[in-house]
């Protein structure tokens, strides 16, 4: 059968899974929500939504790709999502935190979502990274990773399915930036060794050439 690209533009309220968390951008609430796929099979009796073929899902600051997402809704309207990679390739997942510069992005070949936790779960080749504007700060692998957007706590656990040629033992890495307070980044550089004294001139503008 061959599909046909459709675009759905702020239309499937089933799709509520991009609705605001405590720690992600507030202003995504606002936000039409915009779904592209090549298919879509939606189910109102049970309540789900399967989007398949290059699906892209954005909501404000919030962005979800993959081959197929599956979307269910339980009967007090929160959703759970399913992103599953294309073959040989990763799910995609970013979200902006509130009130800072900064982004929560994550790639998997399996992103699962719960909006009621606010829990996104990242497994097999996990990656999670956090950019301030647009500089990379942290970076951590596993073979699932957990994050909780609510608390700004991520769990990961190493294992068989981390295992790459670069990382034979499958272990958990990461790399960690030092965060930089405010008030920390507002107190000048103090200069090292003796400040030069000034030394006083008698002859203001009028020294002979």
């Amino acid at each position: 059968m061959k599909y046909h690209r459709f675009t759905f533009i702020a239309v499937m309220s089933v799709l509520g899974l991009l609705a605001a968390p405590a720690a992600a951008e507030k202003a995504d609430r606002d936000k039409p929500m915009n779904a592209e796929a090549d298919a879509l099979r939606y189910d109102d009796l049970k309540q789900t939504s399967v989007f398949t073929g290059n699906v892209v899902i954005t909501k404000g600051s919030t962005i979800i790709r993959g081959e197929r997402v599956d979307v269910r809704q339980d009967a007090e309207g929160y959703q759970q999502a399913t992103v599953v990679a294309p073959a040989g390739k990763l799910a995609f997942y970013r979200k902006k935190r509130d009130l800072v510069d900064e982004y929560i992005e994550g790639e998997a070949e399996l992103i699962e979502y719960d909006s009621r936790a606010d829990v996104v779960k990242l497994t097999r080749r996990a990656v999670l990274r956090r950019y301030n504007g647009a500089v990379l700060a942290d970076e951590t692998t596993g073979s699932q990773i957990t994050y909780d957007n609510i608390t700004d706590v991520f769990t990961v656990n190493g294992g068989a399915q981390n295992r790459t040629a670069a990382n034979p033992s499958g272990r958990v890495r990461a790399v960690l930036s030092p965060r930089v307070t405010a008030s920390a980044a507002a107190v000048p550089a103090v200069p090292i060794g003796p400040v030069p004294a000034l030394r006083a001139s008698n002859a203001l503008g009028n020294e002979k050439k």
